[in-house]
């Protein structure tokens, strides 16, 4: 049987890479839970990966942080690909 996705090392990329990307659009965890209409605690849950995303919320996070949602989906295939070939 397979992991649930949030125990899965992939998923650590993917929370780092949200994280990064609401920094990089000068966003804390707060101004993006009023945006999102979400409680504070919802965006840190997310960001240490005790909560899993859907694709409509990553959809949502992305735009709120001005990136593309297929621009993120490069991003994470790129960080992923990454850390297999060190593990290769």
């Amino acid at each position: 049987m397979t992991k649930k996705s949030v125990y899965r090392p992939e998923y650590k990329i993917l929370t780092k890479l949200v994280r990064k990307m609401r920094e990089e659009a000068k966003l804390d965890q707060a101004d993006l839970a009023v945006l999102l209409v979400r409680p504070q605690s919802y965006f840190s849950d997310v960001e240490r990966g005790q909560r899993r995303l859907d694709l409509l919320q990553l959809r949502d996070i992305c735009m709120h942080c001005g990136v593309d949602l297929v621009e993120f989906v490069r991003r994470f295939e790129e960080a992923v690909a990454e850390a297999n070939s060190k593990l290769s």
